[in-house]
């Protein structure tokens, strides 16, 4: 089978089945996993599916949303350099609110020990890494948990964010561009984070460059609504400019 003769079947699958793994096409087109991943590369060049850990999606499915264990292995790199940049936005003795994410995760275990700090969160694993930290008061926000991000949702996170004032977010988001504003597949998550927005003096958007230009199901804020970017080399030098523009400071770490 030629290249594009696979690649075509490839495509089919992911439309058929919502994504596909690279192990599993590999063992059925009786290829190497590294020529998979070129035919995937191919394929999201053409815009016609989207990478994602471990194999791909189609292009245009704005409610998937990668489950906790898939996105830690993600751009971790990438997400290690954000997380130390973002550190110098940490204020002293001040209040943060940590959203749920992979990457805000990253700068929750990268804070030092010595650091005096109210935080507050409505993630469980950044509650669960801050927990036994000398320094923090910690806040853990409640309501219904979602199994797929381990975050609080609905009513009483709501109703938290509402009643506090904080002087920095850490906030993540699944998307973000000039254009579509800040995105995430799940429109519960997307409430909170608006309410976390409001309830902060600054908002700090951690979103490595592979958000950039990707849009979700759930809109919870226009990237004019945040303060500073911080994200990775990834993102070019003219799109950060055009975010700067907007108003929007960018640190590419």
């Amino acid at each position: 089978m030629y290249a594009p003769e696979r690649q075509q079947e490839i495509l089919r699958l992911a439309r058929d089945g919502g994504r596909v793994d690279v192990v599993s096409l590999a063992e059925e087109f009786q290829v190497t996993a590294e020529t998979i991943r070129r035919d995937l590369k191919a394929l999201d060049r053409a815009g016609l599916v989207r990478r994602v850990h471990g194999g791909a999606i189609p292009a245009g499915r704005l409610d998937f949303e990668p489950d906790l264990a898939e996105r830690e292995g993600t751009a971790t790199d990438e997400k290690d350099r954000i997380a130390r940049a973002a550190l110098a936005e940490l204020p002293t003795d001040g209040t943060v609110i940590l959203d749920a994410g992979t990457t805000i995760a990253r700068l929750a275990a990268a804070i030092p020990l010595e650091s005096t700090l109210t935080a507050v969160t409505h993630s469980l694993p950044i509650a669960a890494r801050l927990a036994d930290h000398p320094g923090i008061q910690l806040h853990l926000v409640g309501g219904r948990v979602r199994h797929r991000t381990r975050a609080a949702v609905d009513a009483w996170a709501l109703r938290a964010y509402g009643e506090i004032r904080a002087d920095v977010l850490f906030v993540a988001a699944n998307g973000f561009s000039t254009g579509h504003g800040l995105t995430t597949p799940d429109l519960a998550e997307a409430a909170v984070k608006r309410a976390a927005v409001a309830a902060a003096r600054r908002v700090v958007l951690l979103a490595d460059s592979s958000k950039h230009g990707q849009e979700h199901f759930a809109r919870f804020g226009d990237l004019g609504d945040v303060d500073l970017l911080i994200t990775d080399s990834g993102l070019s030098p003219e799109d950060a400019d055009a975010i700067e523009r907007g108003g929007t400071e960018v640190v590419r770490a």
